[in-house]
C-alpha cells in the first residue's frame, strides 16, 4: 500500500514545484496526481524486489484521461519519480511525438528537479536511425568520383538513385561539422531539414551494426547516447524505441521491463504503433532485383573477405539459394495479377494505378496458389536467412580477432551490406511465413493485403500482413512484464467509456481507470449546427452546402481553422471560393506545416485574418491559442476511410461473431477524433472561440446523440 513516508515525499514535491513556479493547484491535476500514487504505491514485491504477478492482476496499470489544461506531464512527474526511486526501478517516459519528447526533456524535467526538491537524473532515449553512421558516411565520402558523385550505401541499396552534387555537398558539411565539433551526429541537431533519402544513406539498424567492433565506435554518436543513459533513474524515450525494444525481447535499448515503470503520454497513439510493428511487408519487383544483384555482388564480397571457413562455406551454399527465391518471387508476380483486383478507396477497379488501389484477401483468406507459392518462398528465405545469419557472426568474430587472415578494412566495408541482405531476407521469411499458413481456428484473423505502389516508374505488389488488433501482443510483451504502467491523454474514451482502449491496446480490466476534469470553462465556446449544415453523406451536396457557408462563418478577424476528412473535398472548396477568399486561406500542403502556421501567425499577429485548411493531422497537437484560433469549422463527422485494409478486415471479423462494427468501432472512433478536432480551440483557460459543425447527421442519425454527449459541456446552438 502507499505509505505514508511515499505520501509525503509526493505532497512535498508538489507543494515546493507550485510555490517555486508561483501556480495553485489544479483540481484535475491533484487528481492525477493521487490516482497515479495509489496505483504505484501498491505494487507488491515479491523476495526479489520485483512485482508480485500473483498478486498484482492488472492493478498495476493506471489510465488517466486528463483533458486539455491538466498539467498530466507535471502531475505524472511528481507522483512517478519518487516511487520509481523508493522502489528502485528506472522511470521510462514514453511519447508519440517529438514535440513532446523535446518539451518533456527541455522543459518539464528541469523545471521539477528545478522546483520540486526531488533529486534525479534524466536523459534521452533515440533509435539507432536518429543517429549518424560513421562508417556509412566514411565509405560514402570514400565512393565519391572526381564529379562529386558517388554510390548509395543505404539498407534499400538498390531502391535509393545515384547520390547527386547536392547530396554529396551535404556529406562533406556533415564530415566538417563533426570533425570540428559543430554537430553531434543526431538528426535532430543538424540546422536544417534532411530529407529521407539523403539521411537513409548515411544512418544504420541493429542488423548492419557492428557495434563494438567497429572502428568508430569511441566516435558513434549512438553509442555516445546509450552510454549516457546508463543507471539513468528518468529516461524520456517514444513509443516507436519502447515497441522496438520490446520486439527485441525487452532490456535490448532501454531497461527491461522487469525493472520500469512506463509513463505512456499520448497512449491514444500506441495501438496504432504498435500494428506498425507487428505487421509485415514485402515488395515482389523490389525483392526480385535486391536478390539479382546480391547473386551479383557475392562474388565481389567473397572475393575481398572470404576467410577458407565459415564465411566461404555459407557463401557458397548462397547462389542457388538466392536464384531459387528469386525463381518464386517472379512466379508470385502472375499469380497475384490473376487472384487479386485492385481498386481505390471509392471502390473503383484500378489495375494500373499505384498508390491507394489495393486488394484485401477477406477474412484474411490467401488463395490456395499463392499460399502453395509462400510455403516454398518460407523454405528458401529460412535458409537464406540461417546462412546470412551464420556469415554475420562468423564476420564479427573475424571483426575481433587480432590475427584475422582477412583485412579489417574489408570486413568493416561489408558488414553493413551483409546486415542488409539479413534483414531483408528476415523481413521476407515473415511475410512468407504469414501467408504461407491459414489462421488458427478461433485465433484472432490476420488482415491480409496487396497493394499497387510506384517503383521507379513502373508499378510494384507491395504485399502486407497485419493483426486486427495489437492489444493481445501489447498485453504479453508489456503489460504482464513491466513493473507498472501508467498511459494518459486528453482523449483515452470514446462514447465516454474506456472499452476502445481496452480492445485496441489490451490493457488489463483490473487497472485503474478514471478521467479527471479539465480546469477550462468549456461554456466559453459554442458547439454550433447551423441550419445550412447538410448530411455529408450525400457528398456533392454537402460540398456545396460548405462552400456557400464559409465566406459567412468565417467572416470575422484573426484565425480560424477549417478541418476536412477528404484531401478532395478540401481542394474542391479551396478551389471554389472567391478568388479574394482564397488569399486568406493558408491550405495544407502548400508549404511545410510549421511554414504554414508561421505565416497564420504572423497574419494574426499584424491584425489580419488567416485561415488553415486541414486534414485529420491538424485535427490533433496544433496549439493555436488566442486569436490564433477562434472558430473551428469540422466540415463533416471524421468517420474512418473504409478502405483501410486492417479495419476493414477488424469490421469483418466483429461481423463474423454477430456485432455492429459501425457501432463498436465506427461510431466510436468518430466520437474520440471529433473530441481532438474540437480540443483545437481552448488551448488556454481565457480562450474563447466557436466551433462549427457542417453535417447535419450528428442531429438527425441515431448515433449523433451519444456523440454529442461524449463531448465538453461546450454551449449549443443548434438550429
Amino acid at each position: 500500500m502507499l505509505n505514508d513516508q511515499h505520501k509525503k515525499a509526493i505532497q512535498t514535491a508538489y507543494s515546493q514545484f507550485l510555490a517555486g513556479r508561483d501556480l495553485k493547484a489544479r483540481y484535475g491535476q491533484k487528481l492525477m496526481v493521487a490516482a497515479i500514487a495509489r496505483t504505484l504505491g501498491a505494487i507488491v514485491q515479491d523476495g526479489s524486489g520485483e512485482r508480485d504477478s500473483a498478486k498484482c492482476n492488472g492493478e498495476h496499470i493506471c489510465v488517466v484521461e486528463a483533458g486539455t489544461g491538466t498539467g498530466k506531464t507535471v502531475a505524472y512527474l511528481l507522483a512517478a519519480i519518487p516511487l520509481a526511486q523508493a522502489q528502485d526501478k528506472t522511470l521510462v517516459i514514453s511519447t508519440a511525438t517529438v514535440a513532446l519528447q523535446e518539451q518533456i526533456i527541455h522543459k518539464d524535467l528541469p523545471e521539477v528537479a528545478r522546483h520540486s526538491g526531488l533529486e534525479f537524473d534524466f536523459s534521452l532515449a533515440k533509435g539507432r536511425g536518429r543517429y549518424l553512421c560513421l562508417s556509412k558516411l566514411d565509405q560514402l565520402l570514400s565512393s565519391f568520383s572526381a564529379t562529386g558523385t558517388g554510390i548509395s550505401l543505404g539498407l534499400y541499396e538498390d531502391e535509393l538513385p545515384q547520390v547527386g552534387e547536392e547530396s554529396a555537398k551535404l556529406y562533406r558539411d556533415m564530415a566538417d561539422k563533426l570533425a570540428t565539433g559543430g554537430w553531434d551526429g543526431d538528426r535532430d541537431n543538424w540546422p536544417e531539414t534532411i530529407e529521407v533519402e539523403d539521411w537513409s544513406r548515411v544512418t544504420t539498424d541493429h542488423r548492419q551494426c557492428s557495434g563494438r567492433r567497429c572502428p568508430h565506435v569511441t566516435n558513434c554518436s549512438f553509442f555516445r547516447a546509450r552510454e549516457s543513459l546508463g543507471k539513468t533513474q528518468v529516461i524520456v524515450a517514444n513509443h516507436d524505441l519502447l515497441l522496438a525494444d520490446l520486439a527485441l525481447g525487452g532490456g535490448a535499448i532501454l531497461p527491461p521491463p522487469e525493472e520500469s515503470i512506463y509513463v505512456l503520454d499520448e497512449a491514444h497513439h500506441l495501438p496504432d504503433k504498435a500494428l506498425n510493428h507487428f505487421s509485415h511487408h514485402s515488395r515482389v519487383g523490389a525483392s526480385t532485383g535486391w536478390l539479382d544483384q546480391a547473386n551479383k555482388n557475392l562474388g565481389q564480397m567473397l572475393g575481398e573477405i572470404g576467410d577458407g571457413a565459415e564465411l566461404d562455406r555459407c557463401g557458397e551454399q548462397l547462389p542457388a539459394l538466392l536464384t531459387s527465391a528469386k525463381q518464386g518471387l517472379e512466379q508470385m508476380w502472375p499469380l497475384i495479377e490473376e487472384h487479386c483486383e485492385f481498386e481505390d478507396e471509392r471502390g473503383n477497379a484500378a489495375s494500373n494505378r499505384p498508390g491507394s488501389a489495393r486488394h484485401r484477401f477477406e477474412g484474411g483468406v490467401v488463395p490456395e496458389p499463392i499460399m502453395l507459392l509462400a510455403e516454398k518462398l518460407r523454405e528458401d528465405f529460412d535458409e537464406l536467412e540461417s546462412l546470412l545469419n551464420k556469415m554475420l557472426q562468423a564476420a564479427q568474430r573475424l571483426l575481433e580477432d587480432p590475427h584475422s587472415p582477412v583485412p579489417a578494412v574489408d570486413l568493416e566495408r561489408w558488414y553493413p551490406q551483409l546486415g542488409s541482405w539479413y534483414g531483408r531476407a528476415e523481413a521476407n521469411l515473415q511475410l512468407w511465413a504469414n501467408y504461407s499458413r491459414a489462421d488458427a481456428d478461433g485465433a484472432l484473423p490476420q488482415a491480409r493485403w496487396v497493394t499497387l505502389v510506384d517503383w521507379g516508374g513502373s508499378t510494384d505488389f507491395e504485399v502486407c500482413s497485419s493483426p486486427i488488433l495489437a492489444g493481445k501482443t501489447l498485453d504479453f510483451s508489456l503489460w504482464r512484464r513491466c513493473y507498472g504502467a501508467v498511459l494518459t491523454s486528453a482523449t483515452l474514451t470514446a462514447l465516454g467509456k474506456f472499452d476502445r482502449l481496452k480492445m485496441r491496446a489490451g490493457t488489463p480490466d483490473n487497472a485503474s481507470y478514471q478521467v479527471v476534469p479539465s480546469p477550462f470553462d468549456f461554456s466559453r465556446a459554442t458547439l454550433q449546427v447551423p441550419a445550412c449544415a447538410v448530411d455529408a453523406g450525400k457528398a456533392d451536396e454537402h460540398t456545396d452546402a460548405v462552400i456557400d457557408a464559409l465566406p459567412d462563418l468565417l467572416k470575422d478577424s484573426g484565425g480560424a481553422l477549417v478541418l476536412f476528412s477528404s484531401r478532395r473535398q478540401m481542394e474542391t472548396v479551396y478551389e471554389a471560393l472567391p478568388g479574394t477568399w482564397r488569399n486568406r486561406i493558408l491550405m495544407q500542403g502548400q508549404k511545410s506545416r510549421q511554414q504554414l502556421l508561421e505565416i497564420h501567425r504572423e497574419t494574426v499577429d499584424g491584425g489580419g485574418s488567416s485561415v488553415l485548411f486541414g486534414l485529420a493531422s491538424f485535427a490533433e497537437g496544433l496549439d493555436l491559442p488566442g486569436d490564433y484560433c477562434r472558430h473551428v469549422v469540422i466540415a463533416k463527422l471524421p468517420f474512418a476511410v473504409p478502405d483501410d485494409p486492417i479495419e476493414a478486415a477488424l469490421a469483418e471479423w466483429i461481423e463474423a461473431k454477430g456485432g455492429n462494427p459501425f457501432m463498436q468501432i465506427t461510431v466510436p472512433d468518430a466520437a474520440l477524433k471529433l473530441v481532438q478536432a474540437c480540443g483545437r480551440l481552448l488551448r488556454a483557460e481565457g480562450d474563447t472561440g466557436t466551433i462549427t459543425l457542417l453535417d447535419r447527421r450528428v442531429v438527425t442519425r441515431r448515433y449523433g446523440r451519444a456523440i454529442l454527449d461524449s463531448l465538453p459541456p461546450f454551449s449549443r446552438r443548434i438550429d
